[in-house]
């Protein structure tokens, strides 16, 4: 719901304090009672946050988040860098604070609407419409064929398993070999004597093997459309990547770090979560 261990231990203490005040003994559903103030708390929270929208920190910050461990073992990065909770923290940031709630209370908990309604201050039909609006804006609109997309989804995965372990043969493999990379200046602060623009898959994959730190916390995402990449530690987007796919290799990739153009990037998830599955723990990257 928040995206944040810290938020999520603030979240519980605050319901604890609440719920001890309360007199619970005419409760009869002591679990959707205890829902329900988590869900107004949280929903609080997340509407404090909107008001009070943090500035993007430094990029350079991800060299003190990361492991300095170049060794490390890419299936253990891959714990960090959850599949799916890493992207979906990213995406559930453009939703509002009744969205996210009504979404991820319904599909990632199985909470009913009658109960999230109370939560959202909204008629149940009403919390409905939220939880859809928000799916369709989590699933994201794809511009390209399911068979494309899938195609696409390979690449990238093959070309982030590259970057995470350094591995210049397999980058190789994946890049076209006029494969250009370009990057906005807030993208390459903190980098120095780093180029805007660098052509050609030699130098684009020594470039990217001095970004292993960067790819610990890059994951596929939908990105206006297709199948690109966001940067993101701790499920706080720092950076997109726009990458163009011809045939089955990458003949570009637009990074993108800039505030205002980050908001103007339609995101998406490739894997998207279903009630059906229960309920997700987002690893590392909070409750």
């Amino acid at each position: 719901m928040l995206g944040s261990a810290d938020e999520a231990d603030d979240a519980v203490q605050e319901t604890w304090l609440r719920a001890c005040r309360a007199d619970s003994g005419s409760i009869d559903n002591l679990t959707a009672w205890l829902t329900t103030i988590t869900g107004r708390v949280c929903l609080d929270m997340l509407r404090s946050r909107s008001r009070r929208r943090e500035d993007l920190a430094d990029l350079t910050e991800l060299d003190m988040l990361a492991p300095h461990d170049e060794t490390a073992d890419p299936a253990d990065e891959a714990v960090l860098a959850d599949s799916v909770g890493l992207a979906l923290l990213v995406v559930l940031d453009t939703l509002g604070p009744a969205e996210r709630a009504a979404f991820v209370l319904h599909d990632l908990f199985a909470v009913p609407f009658d109960e999230i309604a109370v939560i959202v201050e909204r008629s149940p039909a009403a919390a409905k419409k939220l939880a859809s609006r928000a799916r369709r804006r989590v699933h994201g609109t794809p511009d390209i064929p399911s068979s494309d997309l899938a195609r696409q989804r390979a690449v990238v995965d093959a070309f982030l398993a590259a970057s995470r372990a350094g591995d210049i043969d397999a980058l190789l493999a994946v890049l076209a070999p006029d494969v250009v990379r370009r990057a906005d200046y807030a993208a390459l602060r903190g980098q120095a004597k780093v180029p805007a623009e660098v052509r050609g898959a030699r130098a684009v994959a020594e470039e990217t093997r001095t970004n292993i730190r960067r790819a610990r916390f890059a994951w596929p995402a939908l990105v206006n459309g297709a199948v690109g990449a966001v940067v993101a530690p701790y499920g706080r987007l720092r950076l997109v990547l726009e990458i163009g796919i011809v045939g089955d290799r990458i003949a570009s990739i637009d990074v993108i770090g800039d505030p205002a153009r980050l908001k103007g990037v339609r995101l998406g998830l490739t894997d998207v979560p279903s009630p059906a599955a229960g309920p997700r723990r987002l690893s590392v990257q909070g409750a």
